[in-house]
């Protein structure tokens, strides 16, 4: 059952309306092409454009090792997608004793938050500086957020993503402390909801992630959200 957890230490985010940035010059192929690791394209920009074209068709970027060394970016699509139902989301006891010993804030360390997320001293880490550069950007525009966990003023956990319309791609988190990243996945669904948000995109599921009520759709499935989820509201 899903449980909201209230926390009354909360600074809410200064959300107004975007700047759209310039288009894209890539034309990205469909998510149905993708091979059987959700690898749909390599190449391409981090822009903001690029970045905001990719999202709206269903693709994310991360880092691509390719030949001889170089990196590119690789563009990806996995079948199934995880989703957390913004409904769903479930709150132990244990985590909603946690709610209180943290205080929950909106954009106030972004490219901190990112940069925690990108620590090259955590397993499986991607988040690279050029990452960090083409998200800060996204950033100030209005389209990335950072909702951040604090104790006795120290940044503890937190997590970062993208909003387009009543969409949320959440893009990475990191803890210091136990349970700060779930205090801020809580503080996030608690904000999305408030915005009317639809669709929270979590890329691929762990079975950490399922603990908290994330599940599996199908891609077909992922992508008829999304374009409801982006398509203004008349």
């Amino acid at each position: 059952m899903a449980r909201r957890c209230q926390n009354d230490r909360v600074t809410s985010p200064n959300v107004g309306v975007p700047v759209e940035p310039p288009p894209t010059s890539w034309a990205f192929p469909s998510p149905t092409v993708a091979d059987e690791h959700g690898l749909v394209a390599v190449g391409a920009d981090l822009e903001p454009g690029t970045l905001l074209a990719a999202y709206r068709v269903g693709l994310f970027p991360m880092p691509f090792p390719a030949a001889f060394g170089r990196k590119k970016v690789g563009w990806w699509s996995p079948d199934p997608r995880g989703i957390l139902p913004l409904d769903g989301m479930v709150v132990s006891r244990s985590l909603r004793r946690s709610c209180g010993r943290f205080e929950i804030r909106h954009d106030t360390a972004f490219e901190t938050v990112m940069r925690r997320c990108g620590d090259p001293t955590r397993a499986h880490g991607w988040i690279t500086d050029e990452f960090v550069r083409a998200y800060c950007r996204l950033h100030d525009m209005g389209w990335a957020h950072s909702v951040e966990t604090w104790r006795d003023g120290e940044l503890v956990g937190g997590l970062y993503g993208v909003k387009i319309g009543r969409f949320f791609a959440g893009e990475s988190m990191f803890h210091s402390a136990t349970d700060a990243s779930k205090v801020a996945l809580v503080g996030l669904v608690e904000w999305l909801r408030a915005q009317q948000v639809e669709l929270l995109d979590v890329q691929w599921s762990t079975p950490h992630l399922s603990s908290l009520g994330v599940i599996d759709i199908p891609r077909v499935d992922y992508l008829a959200r999304l374009a409801h989820a982006i398509t203004p509201r008349t």
